[in-house]
């Protein structure tokens, strides 16, 4: 888009210097004293809004790039303004907040001063393809597909300088019975939690501090989510700039407890493998470096407690709590490779369960190659990683191909076919312990896909 510069003039007069311009002398030779704007362009060349040429021209008939319109709105913006122009600055600023961003001008806080409110949010779709091998005499596994569709809805509201509300509200529907659904489970009614609260907390930020108060989502840092990628209704303190430290207080859903994959990879007719709706308290902390650093780690500690809960959901568990400790390193070499791993184990739990497998510890070890960004079109990004996820040694691991209980390959592919539009393929095949402690064949894969539409 371009203007020429006399036209450009009226953005500028949104600072009001025009109404004073006759005091201010003109510093531009090819500007004559007869011409209609020659006390706005005297005036505003006196406030530094405008600059002209180094030669001493203004060149009003001249054509000017997005950029250069930029610099006048940014030397306005340094000029201030009220009422009307006030809004026409903010709303022009809006506009050009790329180039504005590129001359350092930061504008998040002008745009939330023109919409409080800031809305995004997703409309995804889901199908995944599971196989349980669970019945050798036939040589036939269990299958099941699942496929639903999600809208997303997230607000941001900005409370003032420090303070912003978040939510993140869902609605979903099964697409092969065609019900409302609520967190991959069919609603029982039309009214059965078909539409989701799932996150709604307030955050304070400020320098090198930040607090979170309500059901927030959390993701364990040290280990990338290996541990933990689900909510916790509570308090969340991060301290720390270079290396961070978190404390979360609160308590986390117990249905995610086990097998927190998506759909459930369980026997409907092997009850010792059944969700609850039980809730057990959370206690964690953990010290971490930055992330984007070229060698990152952390390490950290989780309390869950709930007796009852514990028992039903691990067999031949009788401790009052897990105790679990997790720690996590990362490497980015060249220019598009990225190595993890993290370890995690329960000291809380027997050195084996029941079918002598190791269920009180965890590991992986992944290779990323590039990465998708839904802004960026024609971007991609793919990953292989071997992960073995013992039962008790994790809670919510943040993975959609594979669940805690299973070991064995996961590798995925994620590319950005248009701007705002990702698809991504994730596949595992491996072993499930769960499957095996019923004698059953432990061979198990899962393919799994999910399209974004971002907005």
């Amino acid at each position: 888009m371009k203007k020429s510069l006399v036209s450009a003039l009226a953005t500028a007069l949104v600072v009001g210097a025009a109404q004073a311009a006759f005091a201010a002398a003109n510093p531009f030779e090819d500007v004559p004293a007869a011409h209609w704007a020659y006390d706005a362009i005297a005036q505003l060349a006196a406030d530094g809004v405008i600059e002209g040429y180094g030669d001493g021209t203004y060149r009003g008939g001249q054509e000017i790039t997005r950029y250069e319109m930029a610099q006048m709105i940014a030397r306005a913006m340094a000029k201030g303004g009220n009422g009307a122009d006030k809004a026409l600055l903010d709303k022009l600023a809006a506009e050009f907040a790329d180039e504005l961003q590129s001359l350092g001008v930061r504008v998040a806080a002008l745009e939330k001063k023109v919409d409080n409110v800031k809305w995004t949010g997703a409309v995804r779709y889901r199908y995944a393809n599971v196989r349980l091998h669970s019945n050798p005499a036939e040589n036939k596994p269990i299958q099941t597909n699942a496929q639903y569709v999600t809208l997303r809805l997230e607000p941001e509201i900005a409370i003032n300088k420090n303070w912003t509300a978040h939510a993140r509200l869902d609605y979903s529907t099964d697409m092969n019975s065609a019900k409302n659904a609520s967190n991959g489970k069919i609603a029982e009614n039309d009214a059965d939690d078909e539409f989701v609260m799932e996150h709604v907390w307030v955050q304070g930020d400020y320098k090198n501090f930040q607090l979170l108060l309500g059901k927030l989502p959390y993701m364990s840092n040290s280990d990338n989510g290996m541990l933990f990628d689900d909510n916790v209704a509570g308090g969340q303190i991060t301290v720390g700039s270079k290396i961070k430290g978190t404390i979360t207080v609160g308590r986390a859903s117990a249905e995610a407890v086990g097998r927190p994959g998506w759909p459930r990879q369980t026997n409907p007719d092997d009850p010792a493998t059944a969700y609850t709706g039980a809730t057990a308290s959370y206690q964690g902390i953990e010290i971490y470096n930055n992330s984007e650093d070229k060698i990152n780690w952390g390490v950290g500690y989780h309390h869950f407690a709930n007796k009852a809960v514990l028992r039903e959901l691990y067999a031949g568990n009788d401790k009052e709590a897990m105790n679990l400790w997790d720690v996590g390193l990362g490497w980015q070499f060249g220019k598009n490779f990225n190595l993890n791993g993290a370890y995690a184990w329960n000291t809380s739990a027997k050195d084996t369960d029941e079918t002598g497998q190791d269920s009180k510890r965890a590991w992986t070890v992944q290779l990323d190659y590039k990465g998708a960004d839904p802004a960026d079109k024609g971007s991609w990004g793919a990953f292989v990683a071997y992960r073995s996820l013992g039962q008790e040694a994790v809670w919510a691991p943040t993975y959609d191909a594979i669940s805690a209980g299973q070991k064995g390959v996961e590798i995925g592919f994620e590319m950005i076919p248009m701007k705002n539009f990702s698809a991504s393929f994730k596949y595992f095949i491996g072993k499930d312990k769960i499957n095996k402690a019923a004698g059953q064949d432990d061979d198990a894969s899962m393919f799994f896909t999910e399209l974004n539409f971002f907005f």
